[in-house]
């Protein structure tokens, strides 16, 4: 009698085994067929709970991309290289972005996991990847959750000191506990309400910038006036380049997306759509912020120059005086601290579902893979904050000139993770097409394969290789060169190291799994199945929502 036998780490359920172990046969591969798993694999998604809707996961990829780097950097950014070269390096990365995000897209839809790339690379390529690329990731967003929580007491000071810095952070690092704590339904719910007034307050931007410019408030027409004087652009090439250097930290966050698949519902449907948002959310909320500010405000403004973080000076801000809103500069301020609330939230569910998910592929203490009866990895998120409160304490405390160090190692880490999402994308084809598989099962491909990941990892090698410019030019400065290129470091020693002492090998094409952890067409047909279920108020609600 025929059987099906272990092969390699997993079962193949398309392949039939005589009773030596030889192939003798291969099934059409069926889609509608529940994945096997072999008893030896851990099950990446156990105890997690799929608690993410459609809204969610829409308003936290528009969301994911509006944060303080679009509120108070983007008028630093205009005066650097002016209007048109920062609208040009943003129109450059932002594309860059989106191929990158159609990469992460088609592994996310096919294999929908928490940590996604990082398990990727581990399942695609070899577990030394997958190691160095999840560690360098969760480590960039701990210090993350720092430098936000220690943002959010700066701006309350900005109204009145009330408490020390370290007592509102760590009230806000209790309360992002809390939330992380009790399931992702709570965040996504959170998630989505600060992403919503983030949007709309662009919107109003938008629409005050477009009546400030063609004379509608403000008292004249302004037009392209100030792309004539002081001109459209600003120190030459160089301003151009470090423009693009600071749009890309400024996109850094829409991969979040991709980790958001693990706990998303019906995720073959709502990461394809979400994907596909990111190309529209990347046009209307920074390339035309960026072209309005250019119209609105001249580069020369020393106020849009202003290093100061606060919302007096904010771009945005400046645009609403020119509008006769003085009540700007606290609006934007509201807005900001709410940004910065939504960023630390994020980071620390980014932090725990990482290190989750490295446990889960032994990477981490087995301890860190655990989940509450909420769904959420408890000791991961715990763990993270202990990181992330001990970083905040840091800066308050230690010399500041150490602490910028800090920060310097986790400055090129998005850069590392999209180049890395690209480079496993293109195994991730390879392995696919290696093994017979037909395209046309994909629920979702990226843009233009295999151009769009080649793209994407080409332009962060570029870009890593190119933020540290200022250390050789106009002049060689030893100190700059080593805090504009240490981030690159961990990556290298994590890989390294595990690569000589984990014993890691690459696995080979024919060997990499694409069945275990699957979305198959029965589970989708019970979440639509779900939804009709679903009561005609939470219908209306989900709607409208």
């Amino acid at each position: 009698m025929e059987e099906k036998l272990e092969t390699g780490n997993y079962y193949d359920p398309y392949r039939t085994y005589s009773g030596d172990g030889e192939k003798i046969e291969n099934y059409n591969r069926d889609p509608t067929l529940v994945s096997v798993e072999s008893e030896h694999n851990n099950d990446i998604q156990q105890g997690t709970k799929r608690g993410l809707n459609a809204r969610h996961i829409q308003m936290i990829s528009l969301g994911g991309a509006i944060g303080t780097g679009l509120f108070l950097n983007s008028g630093g950014n205009i005066a650097e290289a002016g209007p048109a070269g920062a609208l040009i390096a943003y129109c450059i990365v932002g594309f860059m972005v989106y191929c990158m995000m159609t990469c992460l897209g088609e592994m996310a839809t096919f294999l929908p996991v928490s940590g996604s790339f990082s398990h990727y690379a581990t399942r695609f390529i070899e577990p030394a990847w997958g190691f160095a690329l999840g560690w360098n990731y969760w480590f960039s967003w701990a210090v993350t959750i720092a430098t936000e929580l220690s943002a959010a007491a700066t701006i309350i000071n900005w109204w009145r000191p009330v408490m020390p810095d370290a007592a509102w952070s760590a009230i806000f690092l209790v309360l992002i506990i809390a939330i992380n704590l009790f399931g992702v339904r709570i965040y996504g719910e959170l998630e989505y309400w600060f992403a919503l007034i983030k949007i709309l307050i662009v919107i109003v931007f938008v629409i005050i910038a477009i009546c400030v410019t063609t004379g509608g408030l403000g008292g004249h027409v302004i037009g392209f006036e100030y792309w004539k004087d002081p001109g459209a652009f600003a120190n030459g090439v160089l301003g151009t380049i470090s423009v693009l250097l600071a749009a890309g930290f400024s996109f850094q966050g829409t991969e979040i997306v991709g980790i958001t698949a693990g706990e998303a519902k019906n995720p073959t449907k709502t990461v394809p759509r979400a994907i596909r948002n990111t190309f529209w959310r990347i046009i209307f909320f920074y390339l035309v912020t960026i072209f309005l500010l250019g119209l609105c405000i001249p580069n020369t403004d020393p106020d849009l120059a202003s290093s100061a973080d606060n919302a007096a000076v904010a771009s945005f801000t400046l645009v609403f005086k020119l509008a006769g809103i003085e009540a700007g500069a606290h609006v934007i301020n509201a807005i900001i601290l709410t940004s910065v609330l939504s960023a630390a939230n994020s980071s620390l569910y980014t932090c725990s579902r990482m290190v989750m998910a490295l446990a889960r592929d032994g990477n981490a203490p087995r301890i860190l893979s655990r989940v509450n009866k909420h769904g959420s990895p408890h000791w991961a998120v715990l763990f993270s904050s202990v990181i992330g409160f001990a970083c905040v304490f840091v800066s308050i405390y230690s010399a500041s000139e150490g602490f910028v160090w800090f920060l310097s190692i986790t400055a090129v880490t998005g850069f590392i993770s999209w180049w890395g999402v690209a480079v496993v994308h293109l195994r991730f084809r390879r392995a696919y097409v290696r093994q017979g598989r037909d395209l046309k099962d994909l629920t979702y491909k990226s843009m233009a394969h295999p151009f769009s990941a080649l793209f994407a990892a080409i332009l962060s090698t570029l870009i890593i290789l190119g933020q540290g410019y200022i250390a050789f030019y106009p002049k060689w400065n030893t100190l700059d060169f080593f805090k504009s290129y240490i981030g690159l470091v961990p990556v290298v020693l994590c890989y390294v190291g595990f690569k000589i002492f984990g014993k890691s090998k690459v696995v080979p094409l024919d060997e990499v799994d694409f069945d275990t952890g699957r979305v198959t067409h029965l589970d989708e047909e019970d979440e639509e199945e779900a939804a009709r279920d679903a009561k005609w108020w939470m219908k209306l609600y989900h709607a409208l929502a």
